[in-house]
């Protein structure tokens, strides 16, 4: 491992203190009417990033809180330097601003009612021109490791995947959660099998305790209320048949090894939830679908993902770049733009897990001071909001 000086990446240092690794001018659709304005003004002002989604109208109760958390999180996300927000509506529309604002980042709002398409893209293209010419000159400084928060997610996952790229991912997280880090992850019904396990992995009982309420909660309030006969069609998926991972035990054998064998999770996170109780690894109850999950982690705060896979995922995510990383050979041959790691040296017995550890650690530093992932370059954006229910 790199010596305690040698964790260090140049950053953008925001105005709340956080550092991002990348410096995006974001055009944020408050509701899916808004997203034809939004992309209008990211074809105008070159270098902004519109991010569409599908939901905003008609959501209430926890449901409707949840899409405001993940909205005004997406904002708050230290990757992004400014914020442009387009609605249909001006009040909600200000609800998303003022909650981005109090990070100290630039933000307005402009509302479709009363004004149309072509004002409101006028008014937010002069707006969007003046903060991308801002942002550009802001300038990266030199960071600790500990101002470096990294997410973890895996998908389509096999036998390598728990035998190679998850304990990878576990052993940088039990070299780095030590410096100070902050981790995180996820996937509730991928741990079903395996809950005895990460109870114990808890800080404290009373920790594991609140880990397994929400566990049990999933189980009996989404899993066991809506489903028609059991989980085959989705958990495991068939990519993970294909994969040699026959069961959801053994699929969530294989995703806790993204812990490592020394960390132990200090809090339990709705999802989208900043993390409020220092530096030191999270769990966040999410959805197993990825593009789901990392949207929650970015809205939470997290600026760089680690993703393991086996037969290969190309999941990508606007404003948090993911890395991925896989001990399947076939993988590495069949589908190498995807792959930024080749962690197959494992399963052969040419790497050890701390070697490959070590290889993960030195990715993320160099994707932290720029370097592009696989899904940055292939154009993967999936930005995809978690709904909770049908709307009224």
């Amino acid at each position: 491992m790199m010596k305690n000086s040698e964790l260090k990446f140049y950053g953008w240092r925001r105005e709340n203190g956080r550092v991002g690794v990348r410096n995006h001018v974001v055009i944020l659709p408050l509701d899916d009417l808004s997203n034809a304005a939004c992309e209008a003004v990211q074809n105008h002002i070159k270098g902004t990033l519109a991010l569409p989604h599908a939901y905003g109208r008609l959501q209430f109760g926890a449901d409707l809180d949840l899409y405001f958390r993940t909205l005004i999180g997406t904002g708050c996300n230290p990757n992004v330097a400014a914020v442009v927000v387009i609605g249909i509506e001006p009040a909600w529309t200000g609800r998303i601003v003022d909650g981005i604002a109090k990070t100290g980042k630039p933000v307005s709002g402009f509302a479709i009612e009363k004004n149309g398409d072509i004002n409101t893209i006028a008014a937010a293209s002069r707006k969007a021109k003046e903060y991308m010419q801002w942002a550009s000159e802001q300038k990266r400084e030199s960071c600790g490791i500990k101002d470096l928060w990294v997410s973890t997610k895996c998908g389509e996952s096999d036998t390598t995947t728990g035998l190679a790229a998850c304990p990878t991912v576990g052993n940088m997280y039990d070299k780095l959660i030590p410096q100070g880090i902050y981790g995180i992850f996820g996937e509730t019904t991928e741990i079903t099998g395996a809950e005895h396990l990460a109870k114990k992995r808890a800080a404290t009982p009373e920790v594991g305790e609140k880990w397994y309420r929400v566990w049990k909660a999933y189980q009996d309030e989404v899993i066991e209320a809506h489903k028609t006969d059991d989980l085959s069609d989705s958990q495991p998926t068939k990519g993970n048949l294909e994969g040699g991972l026959t069961t959801i035990e053994e699929k969530a054998l294989g995703n806790l090894e993204k812990i490592g064998r020394e960390c132990r999770y200090i809090d339990v996170l709705e999802p989208a939830e900043t993390p409020s109780k220092g530096p030191g690894l999270y769990y966040m109850d999410t959805s197993s679908a990825a593009a789901e999950c990392i949207t929650l982690m970015a809205a939470a705060g997290y600026v760089v993902h680690t993703f393991p896979t086996g037969q290969g995922n190309v999941i990508g995510n606007p404003i948090l770049p993911v890395i991925k990383l896989t001990g399947n050979p076939r993988t590495v041959r069949t589908m190498s733009e995807h792959v930024d790691l080749d962690v197959s040296g494992v399963l052969r017995r040419e790497t050890t897990i701390s070697q490959a550890g070590d290889a993960l650690i030195e990715h993320v530093l160099r994707v932290a001071n720029g370097r592009l992932t696989a899904a940055e370059v292939l154009g993967h954006r999936e930005f995809v909001i978690t709904k909770l229910y049908r709307s009224a």
